[in-house]
């Protein structure tokens, strides 16, 4: 893994503990709204009436932006990671299943995918989200269920390359049956492009989740999240534009940082490519 790979992953890691510790060790509750007139829309680094320090500055109501943006991390990180991994897991199966199984199941479970990727992913979330209240779990269940068919194609397309091989042929010979031969022979080798998947997706996940937020439909306040945050932001833009760059930076340098480890996940995988073998 490359020196800015690392630092990706140590930056990843730090925001994560940084979003847990943080807003815990605040000394005023990130959520309340006292005092609006004195702490109001307060630029970065300036100093409350009481002396308390604001790194970011405070928004309309007074609360302030560095531990709100890292109690909104808490959500996003959670939203990108939960979305992309149960999206990943839904779309491993879909593809073993359509890459090991006979030509009519796999023709009928690819006409599914393809179906759903003839779709905008975003009016698909925009159509789920609306059907349903919005809310931290709906994101999540959205999220999932529309982004598993880059993943499926992947495992589909590996899952047939490899079940011809010299290994799986032995395997069918000793009597092994066929779903055995499927989880511990075939998909462990064909798990390495879904992974790298799984790991660019957080980002878009991320992206998505923001942009569902932004525009009313995700997370809801007055629990922030890096897209409400930045939408009760807009209006004041240019007469108060740390409130709303402050959870847009977040995004982009989060969204960055995972696109760099998915890249160098990829470049492993690449680099470390080898025949399949027999696990």
């Amino acid at each position: 893994m490359t020196r800015g790979a690392r630092l990706a992953v140590w930056a990843l890691a730090l925001t994560v503990v940084a979003s847990i510790i943080v807003p815990a060790l605040a000394r005023r509750d990130p959520l309340a709204i006292e005092d609006v007139i004195a702490r109001r829309l307060l630029p970065p680094l300036a100093t409350n009436p009481d002396g308390g320090w604001h790194l970011l500055g405070t928004d309309r109501f007074g609360r302030d932006l560095f531990i709100r943006t890292l109690l909104a991390a808490r959500i996003s990180l959670f939203v990108g990671l939960a979305g992309s991994v149960l999206a990943g897991v839904l779309g491993v199966l879909i593809g073993a299943v359509s890459g090991w199984s006979g030509r009519a199941i796999d023709r009928a479970l690819m006409s599914l995918t393809d179906t759903f990727l003839a779709i905008p992913r975003l009016v698909l979330l925009l159509l789920c989200v609306a059907l349903w209240s919005p809310g931290l779990v709906t994101v999540v269940v959205v999220l999932a269920a529309t982004g598993w068919m880059s993943v499926a194609r992947l495992v589909r397309s590996e899952v047939q390359g490899l079940r011809h091989t010299a290994f799986v042929e032995g395997a069918r010979a000793l009597g092994t049956l066929e779903v055995r031969t499927l989880l511990r022979h075939v998909l462990p080798n064909a798990l390495g492009p879904a992974l790298v998947a799984v790991t660019l997706g957080v980002g878009n996940a991320i992206l998505l989740e923001s942009g569902l937020a932004f525009l009313g439909l995700g997370v809801q306040p007055p629990t922030p999240s890096w897209g409400n945050m930045i939408a009760g932001g807009r209006d004041i833009i240019v007469t108060a534009p740390w409130v709303a760059l402050a959870p847009g930076l977040a995004v982009i340098a989060t969204v960055l940082l995972c696109t760099v480890v998915g890249d160098a996940f990829h470049q492993r995988l690449l680099g470390h490519a080898r025949p399949p073998v027999d696990p």
